[in-house]
């Protein structure tokens, strides 16, 4: 008997100004199937899962569910045909709970819901799938990772058939996205339909059924995942080999130029997230933070960059203690920041490439006079970093969320890059991107090390840290467990500390 599509997408394309998102794209999806879209940031992925979830319409091309041709005027159309997408940012409101966002903006059943009722719901549903969300919590209060799983809940209380995820993995930790692909699998099971937007090749070998690869723009190739190898979805992804840039380094560190030492931070709920962490970083070099995520990584970054107050403790910038001092003048010594929200913290989307740009620095006399800015010279400095970073984009006058991923992080990065910094803090610099995209990312911050910059990073992939790494910081608990030199550092060593173990000697 044939199996009938659940989604069908036939001949779509899609522009934007001086963009061609998506060109004469066709796209199956079956009942109890994941279907992995793989491709390079800017490929096309997101803008044809946003067509059919119903965010943006078709220039060209129908769409069908179940059979049926469908033209969604909204994402609430889509959600009618039980089409849901969860966006890599996420679109919850901070100051309402993890229920009220839940049941926000979904059709009423019958009178309105108590809270107790509400939440009671959310439980049940959060228990089901293995979720591990309070109902009660703030979404402000949450990890990136707690509000993934809030945005798969709110699907998933919607009834949703067809669940479109959007690099669901990046703010997950190793056994959180173990624990989500069970949730995918089970809802595969049920008959449902899973399409997973990722770049990520390991993990589309790993959970999807089926694989369709975008580049460019258009379809380089689809096919079951049991007739593929790693290789030729590589080959399918860019059609070329991803040059990986030597780590070599020619001159030893310097001296330290940041120092960190028994520094205690509070985290939102009041609790201690930092317990007295002691660290220094060199001129020319770059340590990294290995950790699970939540054991007090962002708590820590946001004090070094003045958004958080210490608790107790000192920083210290060449010799001068600047535990006080705000974010600005942070910035006038040269103490960089790229956070790990490249589109919630780090930049605004909705503003052009050239206005983000001045963000930081829009007071200073080369961009205005009084109240005055001077466009002509924001104009000339945004079109240098574009050039200067390798930005790809069709116009400084467009919002940037009009941008790949990797755009964004080389727009965000060079905009700090090019202030000549001291010190550089970047929190998960690859996140969401994918291989030539972070590589990109990679090269530019080893070449700001090799002109003598402190770099600290904070990543996720313990390949990265010790390719990258010159000496590396383990935090559990909220502690700096060990600082490891990554020459000799053993990779299960630095596993076991993540989960807790005692250093050695200890």
């Amino acid at each position: 008997m044939k199996r009938e599509p659940l989604i069908e997408m036939n001949n779509i394309s899609k522009s934007f100004p001086g963009v061609l998102a998506n060109h004469n794209i066709s796209f199956r999806v079956y009942p109890g199937e994941i279907h992995a879209l793989l491709g390079e940031n800017g490929a096309g992925k997101s803008t044809l899962m946003s067509i059919l979830a119903g965010l943006y319409r078709p220039d060209s091309g129908q769409i069908k569910v179940r059979g049926r041709q469908v033209q969604f005027r909204s994402p609430r159309y889509a959600l009618e045909s039980g089409i849901g997408m969860i966006y890599q940012h996420f679109r919850l409101v901070n100051n309402f709970t993890v229920a009220e966002n839940i049941v926000l903006g979904a059709k009423r059943r019958g009178i309105i819901n108590r809270q107790e009722g509400m939440e009671g719901k959310v439980q049940e549903l959060s228990e089901r799938f293995g979720l591990g969300v309070d109902p009660a919590a703030r979404i402000s209060n949450l990890s990136l990772g707690e509000q993934q799983r809030v945005e798969i809940l709110k699907m998933l209380y919607r009834g949703c058939d067809v669940l479109i995820m959007d690099e669901p993995t990046t703010v997950l930790t190793p056994r959180e996205v173990q624990d989500l692909f069970k949730v995918l699998r089970f809802m595969a099971d049920e008959g449902r339909a899973v399409v997973l937007i990722t770049h990520k090749l390991h993990e589309v070998m790993e959970i999807a059924d089926y694989v369709t690869v975008l580049r460019k723009g258009e379809v380089a190739g689809s096919d079951r995942i049991e007739n593929l190898h790693e290789s030729d979805l590589t080959h399918m992804m860019v059609a070329r080999e991803i040059e990986y840039g030597q780590v070599n380094r020619n001159t030893a560190p310097g001296p330290a130029v940041l120092e960190i030492k028994g520094l205690q931070v509070r985290g939102d709920l009041g609790y201690l997230a930092v317990k007295d962490a002691t660290l220094d970083i060199r001129s020319g070099e770059i340590v990294s933070i290995a950790g699970v995520a939540g054991n007090g990584q962002r708590e820590l970054v946001e004090a070094l960059a003045g958004l958080r107050t210490p608790a107790k403790g000192s920083i210290r910038m060449k010799g001068r203690d600047i535990t006080d001092y705000d974010i600005r003048k942070r910035l006038e010594l040269g103490l960089n920041m790229v956070p790990e929200d490249r589109l919630g913290m780090g930049l605004v989307p909705n503003i052009s490439v050239m206005d983000n740009s001045i963000l930081r620095s829009y007071y200073r006399p080369e961009f205005s006079r009084g109240p005055f800015l001077n466009y002509s010279r924001i104009r000339k400095y945004a079109r240098s970093l574009v050039e200067n970073y390798n930005i790809y984009l069709s116009d400084i006058n467009y919002p940037v969320n009009f941008l790949s991923g990797g755009n964004l992080q080389k727009l965000l990065l060079g905009r700090e890059l090019d202030k000549r910094p001291q010190v550089i803090i970047a929190s998960y610099p690859v996140r969401g991107l994918d291989v030539a995209a972070a590589e990109a990312v990679f090269q530019l911050l080893l070449r700001e090390r090799d002109k003598g910059t402190a770099i600290l990073l904070v990543l996720e992939d313990l390949d990265d840290i010790f390719r990258l790494s010159d000496r590396v910081a383990v935090m559990y608990d909220g502690e700096i467990r060990a600082v490891l030199d990554a020459d000799t550092a053993d990779l299960n060593t630095i596993g076991a500390l993540m989960l807790g173990a005692a250093p050695t000697g200890a």
